[in-house]
C-alpha cells in the first residue's frame, strides 16, 4: 500500500512532525494544553499515540523527580552553595 493510500487518520508523521510536536509540548503551558487535545482529540492515529506517550513520559519525570526530592530531602544530603564556597 502506497502513502497515497493511506487513510489520513493513519498517515505517517514526518521527521520534522515529531520535532516540530517535541517543540510544541515542551513549552510550559501552551504546550501542556495542546498535549492534552492533541492525546485525545487528534484525529490522526500516530499524532494521538505520540502525544498520549510524551504525556506518559512527562508524569514518570514528574514522578521520579518528587521520588528524588523527597529522598534527598529526607536525608539531609543537600549541599548549600555556603558549604561548596567554604571549602575552596
Amino acid at each position: 500500500m502506497s502513502e497515497n493510500n493511506i487513510p489520513a487518520e493513519y498517515k505517517p508523521i514526518s521527521m520534522w512532525g515529531y520535532f516540530g510536536y517535541e517543540i510544541l509540548f515542551s513549552i510550559p503551558l501552551i504546550g501542556f494544553i495542546c498535549l492534552i487535545i492533541f492525546a485525545f482529540a487528534s484525529k490522526n492515529k500516530n499524532v494521538k499515540n505520540f502525544a498520549r506517550s510524551y504525556f506518559c513520559m512527562l508524569i514518570l519525570v514528574i514522578v521520579l523527580s518528587v521520588i528524588i526530592l523527597a529522598i534527598v530531602s529526607a536525608t539531609g544530603a543537600v549541599i548549600s552553595l555556603e558549604d561548596i564556597v567554604g571549602s575552596l
